[in-house]
């Protein structure tokens, strides 16, 4: 089979490498890829949101699989355009990518089916969001209701810092027409966890939890970013807790969207926090997460591309879907800058080095030129490490790391620190889970 990827980032280059594997696979190309991609890929110029540049190549090119894999072209509606002249599209169609495209949509179906989520108001008008967090109480979420490359959420430790980041947000559009519109959202406190899941509507098979780290900076100081690493298994989501999230939110929630006339078929990612009175729903994404993905995927024993394919034609349940009981770390190398401006174009060394260990680094801000890599982006690299316990999967992902030189280079020395599993020590409370929780009426 002929298969064709959208994206250019190190999730993009893990699903590439899993689909690479299945022995169906005669062709992969990715659209438009990276520098790391183009050793299981053929890259081509084509933007993962450009519509008819991609649906051109596959006229040209009569793909058998295309994998909407950013958040971005499924929300414009790639899949429903790419099914419409008789492609088979791996991702949900526009109406189900809604679920992460508007915080307020995801928040409103939560309340109608009593997922349980955090207490929330939303606002269209900014004065009237700037009066309102003016006397809430704080700590307080503000979130940009659109999609904002996974940055448009501030946790404002003051009423100040909540009228800063709604200005920022709604006033000064920030994160473009994603501000339009802003989700203010009540504090939750406890650890956080990722668990994406293979759906096709009726069944749901979830895959190993994973724990991300979105500050840019150790002890989770420092603003958003796009995540700087992720580790799986997490130590505090038991299989008591898994199965209260599959009852009280995995099932409701593919029900609550089929009752809406908008069947989710794809990786739907839930973004948790296990609070004092149960798991809540931080998020919904809808699409592989980065880079979660990139500690999960090395793990997946079965087939993607039949499980791919399973989910797109609704025979999920007929399919193996498993994955090894051992222990993966990524950490994310990024630019200098980042998440604010940074330098592109400077050369990457020792990326063999890491792999010689045994890590797997999928290439994100990358591209070759002259025949040199070099960096085009933020996030440049993740890399990755599987182990029989976690401790050894994160002890061999910072080796490859100390393998890698780019100039600027910086990156989280403590992914996965925190889980009790690689710090014994550790108390089972997270310092958020310590902070006083305010009770109030998000009505």
């Amino acid at each position: 089979m002929k298969i064709l990827v959208l994206g250019g980032g190190g999730r993009e280059h893990a699903v590439a490498a899993a689909l690479a594997r299945s022995p169906r696979v005669d062709k992969i190309w990715c659209a438009p890829g990276n520098g790391g991609i183009a050793a299981v890929a053929e890259c081509v110029p084509v933007k993962a949101t450009d519509l008819d540049g991609v649906l051109q190549f596959c006229l040209q090119n009569r793909p058998d699989l295309v994998v909407v894999t950013p958040d971005d072209p499924l929300a414009l509606g790639m899949v429903d355009l790419l099914e419409e002249h008789g492609f088979a599209a791996f991702g949900p169609r526009k109406n189900a990518a809604v679920i992460e495209g508007s915080k307020s949509f995801a928040k409103d179906l939560m309340a109608r089916y009593g997922i349980p989520t955090a207490g929330c108001r939303i606002f269209d008008d900014m004065e009237a969001a700037l009066a309102y967090v003016s006397g809430c109480p704080v700590p307080v979420v503000v979130k940009a209701d659109g999609l904002a490359l996974g940055k448009g959420v501030f946790i404002c430790q003051t009423r100040a810092e909540a009228q800063d980041a709604v200005r920022a947000v709604m006033g000064e559009r920030l994160f473009g027409d994603a501000g339009a519109r802003v989700v203010i959202e009540e504090f939750l406190t406890g650890p956080e966890v990722s668990v994406l899941c293979f759906t096709d509507g009726e069944t749901i098979v979830p895959m190993p939890a994973a724990q991300d780290h979105k500050r840019a900076f150790a002890g989770d100081r420092g603003p958003n970013t796009g995540g700087m690493g992720a580790f799986t298994p997490v130590s505090c989501y038991t299989p008591a807790i898994a199965r209260q999230c599959m009852d009280s939110i995995f099932l409701p929630t593919i029900r609550a969207m089929k009752a809406e006339g908008r069947e989710f078929r794809g990786v739907l990612y839930f973004s948790l926090m296990l609070t004092e009175d149960g798991p809540k729903v931080i998020e919904y994404n809808c699409r592989f997460g980065d880079p979660e993905t990139q500690a999960v995927l090395p793990l997946l024993r079965s087939d993607l591309l039949e499980i791919m394919l399973a989910v797109r034609e609704g025979r999920l349940k007929t399919v193996p879907v498993e994955f090894d009981g051992k222990a993966c770390c990524c950490v994310v190398m990024a630019s200098g800058g980042y998440p604010g401006s940074y330098r592109k174009g400077l050369p990457v060394f020792g990326i063999e080095g890491a792999e010689k260990l045994g890590c797997t680094v999928y290439q994100a801000g990358t591209e070759r030129k002259d025949g040199m890599l070099v960096t085009s982006g933020g996030r440049v690299l993740g890399v990755s490490a599987v182990a029989g316990t976690l401790k050894d999967a994160v002890d061999l992902a910072y080796r490859g790391v100390w393998r890698i030189a780019f100039y600027g280079a910086f990156y989280r020395q403590d992914i996965a620190r925190k889980d009790p599993a690689v710090h014994r020590s550790a108390s089972a409370e997270t310092p958020a889970a310590a902070a006083p929780k305010a009770r109030v009426d998000w009505s």
